[in-house]
């Protein structure tokens, strides 16, 4: 068995060293483990079924039209909306406008589903005006890094839903356990800029003229469509008026109509929008396709078994078992996005957790956030490439800017390991 385990590492690493895509790696690997060491098994016919069965799962309805809503919110003006609507309520906070980074992500996680957008779009306007006023670059774009984010934290969330796909667990009852650690996280990300002011390294920002109470309000009409989406979506899966297919069709419409509303939505940001999503969700597709090959390909030659087992004889704690997969996890973030981390580790360590006493559910969200951590981990962290196309800056200073962030998700995870009920609370409500 140590020798099938050696042959899958090697195929992998030469698959993906030979920078082929992620899906094929995978098909490569489950294809040429299956004719090595099951010869008899007929791979060909396996692999149709497999390719059939994942790519119309129930579950996945929902994937694209999140993507959807999340690529024709891109092509509006939410962003310079959020800013606009967001800066006159937290300009008198320690850390001034930094704040709206961490506030404008929150939100349009809340619409979008995906981490590299939701730091495109928010840093595309954030960025330019934060520098415009005199902010400190390494605040600015860590806040923005960090909290870039949340959009895979935050429900709707597309890494949730592949998590869900293929771990088989309800979707609704992972979006609604993404949402206090989601809105926590971020209460994290300013608490630790407030206190980063008050401890002497102010962020630049001359002095100004505060907003008068009519700016306020007028800032909060901006955000209020936003605001309005992100509380049909929420409310409507938490009390179960719908399920995740329903409400992502009902947040394609009310991205369309944000749109209009703004008139910044044209037919041919439409059709661009369309085929976006058409490219993301065929390349997530075929990587789920990969991975449920890969599952049933290590299953058949009782790979997770074994070393489950060689695990299990080490007597670790869950608590040291979590620690452990944790390191491990921010080893492979330096090296795998993270839908490809999630589908190659994932039959290996969710049978290892859930041996150890936790949630599903649980160890989902877990899972999303040391999928964060990747996300701002170099070298292939998106969200360091995102702000280094907006910023121009080497990506040694965005990475070094980035570093408190990544140490407080890092923190959060294990906060989350020490009290799994901060997950499972909610979701837990839903099921009573």
């Amino acid at each position: 068995m140590l020798e099938t385990a050696i042959v899958t590492a090697a195929l992998l690493v030469l698959f993906l060293s030979a920078s082929v895509w992620v899906s094929l790696s995978l098909f490569g690997v489950a294809y040429f483990v299956l004719l090595i060491f099951k010869p008899n098994l007929p791979v060909e016919t396996l692999v149709g079924q497999l390719f059939w069965t994942s790519a119309t799962s129930q579950e996945l309805l929902s994937l694209p039209l999140f993507v959807l809503m999340g690529e024709i919110l891109a092509k509006t003006n939410v962003g310079r909306a959020l800013f606009s609507g967001l800066a006159p309520w937290v300009k008198g906070l320690p850390g001034g406008l930094v704040h709206v980074n961490v506030l404008g992500c929150t939100l349009f996680a809340a619409i979008c589903g995906s981490s590299v957008a939701t730091t495109q779009i928010v840093g595309r306007v954030t960025l330019p005006e934060l520098d415009k006023r005199g902010y400190d670059q390494r605040i600015s774009i860590g806040s923005l890094a960090g909290a870039g984010t949340l959009g895979f934290l935050i429900p709707p969330s597309l890494i949730m839903i592949v998590y869900g796909v293929l771990a088989e667990q309800s979707i609704v009852e992972l979006f609604i356990a993404g949402v206090i650690p989601g809105f926590g996280l971020a209460a994290i990300y300013m608490a630790y800029i407030a206190i980063r002011s008050k401890l002497g390294r102010p962020s630049g920002l001359p002095d100004g003229p505060g907003f008068t109470l009519s700016e306020r309000l007028a800032g909060l009409r901006q955000i209020l469509p936003v605001v309005i989406l992100i509380g049909a979506i929420m409310g409507t899966l938490y009390f179960g008026i719908a399920g995740p297919t329903e409400v992502a069709a009902v947040g394609v419409l009310g991205a369309i109509f944000i749109g209009l509303l703004q008139r910044s939505l044209a037919f041919s940001s439409l059709v661009a929008a369309g085929r976006s999503a058409v490219r993301t969700c065929s390349m997530i597709g075929l990587i789920l396709a990969g991975a449920a090959l890969i599952s049933v390909s290590m299953s058949y030659v009782g790979l997770p078994k074994f070393i489950a087992a060689e695990i299990g004889a080490l007597g670790l704690s869950p608590l040291l078992l979590i620690a452990l997969l944790l390191v491990f996890y921010v080893v492979l973030g330096s090296f795998l996005d993270g839908t490809s981390i999630i589908v190659l580790t994932l039959p290996i360590a969710l049978p290892l957790v859930v041996a150890a006493g936790y949630d599903p559910i649980w160890f989902g969200i877990f899972l999303v956030v040391v999928v964060e951590m990747a996300q701002i981990t170099p070298p292939v962290g998106f969200n360091l490439f995102v702000i280094q196309s907006i910023t121009n800056k080497s990506l040694n200073f965005i990475t070094r800017a980035t570093l408190p962030f990544f140490f407080l998700l890092l923190a959060w995870a294990m906060i989350l390991a020490i009290f799994p009920e901060i997950v499972l609370w909610l979701p837990g409500t839903l099921r009573q």
